[in-house]
C-alpha cells in the first residue's frame, strides 16, 4: 500500500487525484488514493468532505502538523506544539545484523510520533530513545518487534563523566603520601 497519511478536512472537500499545496513547506502534493479506514480494513472512496477523517496514499513530504490547502487559497493553520520527552532509555539490537533494521524502524517511528525522539550519543555510542513515559517507550519497542521484526535490548543510558579545570585555583595545596613497605607513593599539587 505504501505510506498511509491520516488527515482531517477542516473545510471544503478533496477528490482522489487532487493536487494541493503543503503550505507549511510550500510544495505541491498529489493525493493518490483516498481511503476510509475501519479498524484494520480500508475502503477506497473518491471524495471526502468537511469534518471527515481519512487516510491518503501518495503524499510524499507530509509530516504531522503540516497544513494542506487549495493551491489558489494558501493558508497555514496554527502549528501544534508537542511536549518535550520526559524519559529516555538506551536501545541496542540483540544481533549486530539488526542494527540497520533498527535504525530504519526508529526513523519511521519518529516520523509518525512527534513526541518520540531518537538520538545517537556520540560519547557513549548508544542509541537513546526518549518519550512521554515508560509505557510510551514500551510500545515503541514492541512496535519495532512486531512491525519491523527487530528484537532490542533496553537499558539505562550511560553517563559520560567529564572533568575539567575551569579557572585558576587560589592557594590550594594538597599532598598525597602512602607508604606500604616499598618505595611508596608521593604527590604534591
Amino acid at each position: 500500500v505504501g505510506n498511509l497519511t491520516f488527515l482531517r478536512v477542516y473545510s471544503g472537500f478533496i477528490n482522489s487525484g487532487d493536487i494541493v499545496l503543503n503550505s507549511t513547506k510550500l510544495i505541491r502534493e498529489r493525493f493518490g488514493r483516498i481511503l476510509q479506514m475501519h479498524a484494520n480494513k480500508r475502503e477506497e472512496i473518491k471524495k471526502v468532505f468537511t469534518g471527515d477523517i481519512f487516510a491518503a496514499i501518495g503524499l510524499k513530504n507530509v509530516i504531522t502538523g503540516d497544513t494542506l490547502c487549495d493551491i489558489n487559497n494558501p493558508i497555514v493553520l496554527e502549528k501544534m506544539e508537542f511536549p518535550l520527552p520526559v524519559i529516555s532509555i538506551a536501545v541496542e539490537p540483540k544481533t549486530k545484523s539488526d542494527q540497520e533494521k533498527m535504525s530504519i524502524a526508529l526513523n519511521r517511528l519518529s516520523k509518525e510520533d512527534p513526541s518520540f525522539k531518537v538520538l545517537i550519543d556520540l560519547e557513549t555510542n548508544q542509541t537513546i530513545i526518549s518519550g512521554m513515559g515508560e509505557l510510551h517507550l514500551d510500545i515503541i519497542v514492541e512496535r519495532m518487534k512486531r512491525e519491523f521484526n527487530v528484537e532490542a535490548n533496553i537499558g539505562k543510558p550511560q553517563v559520560a563523566y567529564r572533568e575539567t579545570i575551569k579557572k585558576k585555583s587560589l592557594n590550594i595545596e594538597g599532598k598525597y603520601i602512602k607508604q606500604t613497605g616499598g618505595r611508596g607513593q608521593y604527590g604534591h599539587v
